[in-house]
C-alpha cells in the first residue's frame, strides 16, 4: 500500500460522516412524549460522545505502541 493510497483511505474514514441517533427504549419513549425535541437531541450527541472516547482512547494507544515498536527496528 504506498503513502498516497493510505493517505486518501485515511482522508475517507475521516470525512465520510453518518448521522445516527442512539437511544434506548425507556429513555426514546420519555423524550419523544416532550414537544420540543431540543432534549432528545442533547441526550443523543451525550451518548454518542462517551461512545467514541473509548475508541479515541485505545486508537492512541495503539499508535504509540507501533510508533515505538517502528522506531525500535528503524
Amino acid at each position: 500500500m504506498t503513502k498516497s493510497s493510505k493517505i486518501l483511505f485515511l482522508s475517507i474514514v475521516l470525512f465520510c460522516v453518518i448521522s445516527v441517533e442512539s437511544q434506548c427504549a425507556m429513555c426514546r419513549a420519555v423524550l419523544e412524549s416532550e414537544e420540543s425535541q431540543s432534549t432528545a437531541k442533547g441526550i443523543n450527541d451525550g451518548i454518542l460522545y462517551l461512545m467514541a472516547i473509548p475508541y479515541v482512547v485505545v486508537g492512541g494507544i495503539g499508535f504509540f505502541i507501533f510508533k515505538n515498536f517502528r522506531r525500535k527496528k528503524a
